[in-house]
């Protein structure tokens, strides 16, 4: 009899253990072929398009997110294009798993279990990437290391093609390959592309999707600028190799991997942090929720809080609601009473900097995106998160066009005026407004001196017409409107909008917690799944040449 109950307890405790494997055994999948198209382009920029083809396995979860390594943190996500079998990727986000990476939503179009898809992926603009090359001053280094990823969510033998296109211009003399790697045949095959561009392809049919691969070529420097090449670091200039200093911060003990792990678990500690949006807001419904404004848009964005902040700081200087009396420290001169016409989180806005002691304001602020994230999601229900996204970033695009395609200064600083709203929903807003206005006078809008108190309306460059500006709708001369240097313009728009974020909002993170912990508050723990970011301690990427991708995916 005891027998018998010691083998039915040992048979129950591995039924038991079963659904346990399986819980965390999320994902797994083969990848049976990755097509990498690399191009090195002439102004010393990178450009990738990634082809990957994946089987789900049977019985495992969908693929529903695809995490795919880029060289380093110098690229913008506008620049980037994704689809899965030919429908549009619109949820493309910075990976919370990959530190230079982005994570690919595949939402209702996910890979089902048993089920084959492509997924395909083009980057753009990625800088930094080009290195003196170690045996040649005179030749730029271009190294590069295709995604991968973790070696127990992937399985079976992968077709891996990397095709390097040189700059334009580059003969079929002067550039050199390097050694390739394991598995790959000694030199590339090489050709001419149909843009007439030396091509280098390496191609090994029996490679994998969880081995990190680096690939190489030298050109002479004189086909891209001196400045797009990087400087050696300090450990290349003293002649140690940055490879056998990471591998030894691997093998140095356990103290090491804890700090590491420490380091880790404060820096996913902090994204958290940062996700205010509620998860039911990304719950898939139908269409587009059209009509909300671009502080709305923002939230659904899911941009930073003091950016947010900001945008409303300008909505209520526009509207004449208040003015600006010092920037650092931020006060501002109130209109009275409020007016009930603004918007709600415009008014909680001006409440809140009624308030004269800043923890008192910043407990106010809070309240007010806490409301503004719950009225979003309310207006939300129903309609599709990723699709209302990608709608309000092609307005954004759109009103970006209009300024930078005005023909002159004062329809440029009107559209400007127009519509920065909207433009600021762009996470490279500084520096594209650096851009549009670095040339030539701005005619500054007639708001400017409520935001600027240092502002002289006296200050007018030169009459430029008696006529009203076109399409204004204004009525108002351009003659009567001042000027002042694009650059100064530019300037004072991005360091007055960093004050307000340090001086107003104080630690964004911490700011942004606790805004979080009551709109997205961190779920009780459960038994679930988990995946690799595919990279290592191995995967140093400061090679003498190197622009490699150390990242992974595949969740």
């Amino acid at each position: 009899m005891k027998k018998n109950l010691i083998s039915f307890l040992f048979v129950l405790a591995i039924l038991c253990s079963i659904p346990i494997i399986a819980l965390a055994q999320t994902y797994y999948f083969s990848l049976d072929q990755e097509i990498v198209n690399v191009y090195w382009q002439e102004d010393g920029t990178l450009a990738l398009e990634y082809v990957l083809f994946f089987t789900n396995g049977t019985g495992v979860s969908p693929i529903d997110f695809v995490d795919v390594g880029i060289p380093n943190n110098n690229y913008s996500i506008s620049n980037i294009t994704a689809d899965v079998d030919g429908h549009p990727i619109l949820d493309i986000e910075s990976s919370p798993y990959v530190d230079n990476g982005v994570a690919l939503g595949l939402g209702s179009n996910a890979i089902q279990p048993g089920q084959s898809g492509r997924v395909r992926v083009a980057v753009a603009g990625i800088r930094n990437v080009l290195y003196t090359d170690s045996t040649d001053s005179a030749y730029a280094s271009a190294v590069f290391s295709p995604t991968w990823f973790g070696s127990e969510y992937v399985y079976g033998s992968t077709d891996i093609t990397v095709i390097y296109h040189l700059p334009p211009g580059v003969t079929s003399e002067e550039p050199r390959w390097h050694a390739s790697p394991s598995g790959f045949p000694d030199q590339p095959q090489t050709a001419i592309d149909n843009q007439g561009r030396v091509m280098y392809t390496w191609q090994n049919p029996n490679a994998n999707g969880y081995t990190q691969y680096k690939f190489g070529a030298s050109f002479p420097k004189s086909y891209v600028p001196e400045s797009a090449i990087y400087a050696p670091g300090l450990l290349e200039r003293l002649g140690i190799d940055p490879d056998a200093i990471i591998g030894l911060m691997c093998c140095g003990g356990f103290g090491l991997f804890f700090v590491f792990l420490s380091w880790v678990g404060n820096r996913s500690a902090k994204k958290r942090k940062m996700k205010y949006l509620p998860p039911k807001i990304r719950i898939e419904g139908h269409g587009i929720k059209r009509g909300l404004t671009a502080v709305e848009a923002a939230i659904l964005m899911e941009h930073p809080a003091d950016k947010v902040l900001t945008m409303i700081l300008f909505a209520v200087l526009k509207k004449e609601a208040a003015s600006v009396i010092s920037q650092d420290p931020l006060k501002l001169d109130i209109q009275h009473p409020i007016d009930s016409k603004l918007r709600s989180y415009e008014q909680k806005f001006l409440e809140a900097f009624r308030e004269s002691k800043a923890a008192q304001r910043r407990k106010k602020l809070q309240d007010l995106m806490i409301d503004l994230i719950k009225s979003v999601s309310t207006k939300m229900k129903g309609f599709s998160h990723k699709e209302s996204v990608a709608y309000y970033k092609h307005i954004m695009q759109k009103a970006w066009q209009q300024i930078e395609q005005s023909d002159t200064p004062e329809v440029r600083s009107e559209r400007y005026d127009e519509h920065m709203g909207w433009t600021m929903l762009d996470k490279d807003f500084d520096q594209r407004t650096q851009d549009v206005f670095r040339s030539g006078p701005v005619f500054v809008p007639i708001w400017w001196n409520r935001y600027d108190p240092t502002w002289s309306r006296k200050t007018i460059s030169r009459p430029v017409s008696t006529s009203s500006m076109p399409g204004s709708g204004s009525g108002r001369s351009a003659s009567s409107m001042p000027s002042l240097p694009g650059g100064e313009f530019a300037a004072s728009m991005v360091t007055g909008m960093q004050g307000f974020a340090s001086d107003v909002v104080g630690n964004v993170t911490d700011f942004t917690n606790r805004v979080t912990n009551k709109t997205n508050p961190v779920p009780k723990p459960t038994s679930s799944g988990s995946r690799s970011s595919g990279g290592s301690c191995a995967c140093a990427c400061a090679c003498a040449g190197c622009a490699c991708a150390c990242a992974g995916g595949g969740r």
